[in-house]
This record gives structure tokens, sequence and C-alpha cells, in this order.
């Protein structure tokens, strides 16, 4: 072994070359599909009315508008968050009737997003961080997670029928991830 490099036998420093360059093609692939999916969002005023929510970024909004396709076909945020799985299971016996866990019945792919979007929007939007904190005292960091997921659905509900952008957006982080999309989009 020499200062600082280590020497592997012939096949072991063939086979680390071969996966590096595998890794380095991937690496390029996922650049351009990053490129791709950047410049068709560019176009798109939905993603960017979405994008003035804390914690949903180009790709988030566009995940969340392919997956939902056209909000009016949901008659009110409530119908949107069940149709996403996010919604309470009711048990009812008689009179008696309580919550469950949520449904997951629907698109995984958003209720994913929708936690990643919560994780940020908790730090970085002091309502829905108020929100959390609130139900995390009551029900733990996961139910507050899906909490906040869920509240974010209804608002972009909100948002998306009656284009409008989110109340309480931070101009300045907006205009930032704006200008990373831009940028993005015009990689060449």
């Amino acid at each position: 072994m020499t200062a600082g490099r280590l020497i592997l036998p012939e096949t072991d420093d063939h086979i680390l070359k071969s996966n590096l360059q595998v890794l380095r093609a991937l690496n390029e692939e996922i650049r351009n599909a990053d490129i791709q999916i950047a410049k068709d969002a560019v176009s798109e005023e939905q993603v960017k009315l979405l994008m003035t929510m804390p914690g949903v970024d180009y790709y988030a909004a566009m995940i969340m508008l392919s997956e939902i396709g056209d909000v009016k076909r949901f008659a009110s945020p409530e119908k949107l968050v069940s149709w996403a799985g996010l919604a309470p299971q009711v048990h009812q016996s008689g009179e008696t009737q309580w919550t469950g866990r949520i449904t997951k019945k629907g698109s995984k792919r958003v209720r994913w997003i929708l936690a990643q979007c919560a994780h940020t929007a908790r730090q970085h939007d002091p309502k829905m961080k108020g929100f959390y904190e609130r139900m995390e005292r009551k029900h733990g960091s996961r139910k507050a997670i899906t909490a906040v997921a869920r509240k974010m659905l209804s608002i972009m509900h909100v948002m998306l029928t009656r284009n409008e952008p989110y109340h309480g957006e931070n101009r300045q982080l907006t205009m930032q991830k704006h200008k990373r999309l831009e940028r993005i989009a015009n990689t060449a």
C-alpha cells in the first residue's frame, strides 16, 4: 500500500472501476431526468402556484398534479383527502362512532410526497409548525406528520380550485424556489 492509495488485486480493481462507471452513468441519467422534469414544470402555472406553499418544490408539485389530475373532480378538500388515503377510518356501531388509522387507499406516491413536504413545512412555515407541535404533544410525531400532510393537501385543493397562492406565503422562499427551478430547467 502506498501513501493514501489502496492497491487492489486486478480482478477487484476491474470490478470497482466497472461499478464506478455504472454509477456515473446512473447519476447522469438522474441529472437528465431532473432537468427534463424542471423543463416541464417551468411552463406549468399550477406548479408555480403550489410552490408558494413552504415545503413544496417543483418535483413535489409535479407529482401532486400528475397524480391528482383535474382537482375540480373532487367536490371538496375532504374528498381529495379521502381519495389520497389520508382520511381516518371511521368505525360505527349503533350510536357509537370512533376513528382509527388512515385508510391508505389511494396513491402511495401522494402520501409519500406529502409526508416529505410536511417534514419541510413544519420547519419553514410557522402555521404548520404550530399545528405539528400541537398534534405531536397529543399523538406523537408520526401521526403529527400525517396530520400536517392532510392539512397541506386540503389547502392545496383550495389553492388549485381558487387559483390562489398560499396564504402565509414566504415570498423570499418562493422566489428562491422559482429561481432554482429556472436554473435547473435552463441547464444544458
